[in-house]
């Protein structure tokens, strides 16, 4: 039985650094042997495949572009009408990959249109979804990637977010039917979203390529106050054989509280 590993989500740990490159880093030298990031595009594919060799680490995440963030949009891969514009953040997501070594893009799925009824533009909207996974499919497929879908939590988080149950990205996973497309499991959605992770966990993990944590509801370290048991679900990950990384996607309670690998495990 294999130990888990972590990788630290730059994204959210060491806030008190100013840039990516510094971020990695400061992951290195806390004793990660790996990294993500949720959107690697305001520094140069070089730059920061530099700051990752220098700090020891690998890449093992990215996010596609979340397209207009003045306009609201986070992800585009089942918006009506922005086929196009998922291409191309597609395009660019291949690029930073190759340029990092990293394996898997999560495609985002993103929002609701503002002011449509969910219920209404959901058939529409996973329409879209599935041609554009199928198209992503094909092209991660040519470069050996992998890409994900995550549901991201509608209760408190993004209400607006498309795909917010494991239960409808595994369904979506199943119509699509690409063996380089996989499950996002980020157990701080999960539990808002449905709870009951044991069974979630045992039915949906030989989907899944990615997990990612934070303690429920404050989004900090699984040690932190919260209504998550980390050492039964780190424990529960590596009895049902969890093999991928385990992203530390979580809140810092302050400038010190980015854990180390060990730590996590340890405190949770």
């Amino acid at each position: 039985m294999a130990p888990l590993r972590f990788s630290a989500n730059v994204s959210w740990l060491f806030p008190e650094l100013p840039g990516l490159p510094a971020r990695l880093r400061a992951a290195g030298s806390s004793g990660f042997e790996a990294a993500e990031v949720a959107w690697p595009y305001s520094e140069s594919p070089e730059a920061l495949a530099r700051a990752a060799r220098e700090a020891g680490l690998r890449l093992v995440l990215i996010n596609t572009p979340p397209g207009d963030r003045e306009k609201g949009e986070m992800g585009l891969g089942a918006v009506p009408g922005r086929q196009a514009a998922f291409g191309e953040g597609l395009e660019q997501a291949v690029l930073y990959a190759k340029a990092l070594g990293c394996p898997r893009i999560h495609l985002m799925a993103g929002r609701v249109p503002q002011g449509a009824d969910r219920a209404a533009v959901r058939s529409e909207m996973e329409t879209v979804f599935l041609e554009n996974l199928r198209h992503a499919a094909g092209v991660l497929a040519q470069e050996s990637l992998v890409g994900l879908l995550e549901p991201i939590n509608t209760r408190s988080t993004d209400p607006r977010y498309f795909l917010d149950t494991p239960q409808q990205a595994a369904a979506i996973l199943q119509k699509v039917g690409r063996p380089n497309l996989q499950l996002q499991m980020d157990i701080f959605h999960w539990q808002i979203m449905d709870g009951n992770l044991t069974g979630n966990i045992r039915e949906f993990l030989p989907l899944v390529g990615h997990v990612q944590v934070a303690q429920v509801p404050g989004r900090g370290e699984p040690d932190s106050p919260g209504e998550l048991n980390f050492p039964y679900l780190f424990q529960l990950l590596e009895d049902e054989g969890y093999k991928g990384f385990v992203g530390c996607e979580y809140q810092p309670q302050d400038a010190t509280a980015s854990l180390s690998p060990q730590e996590t495990q340890q405190r949770a």
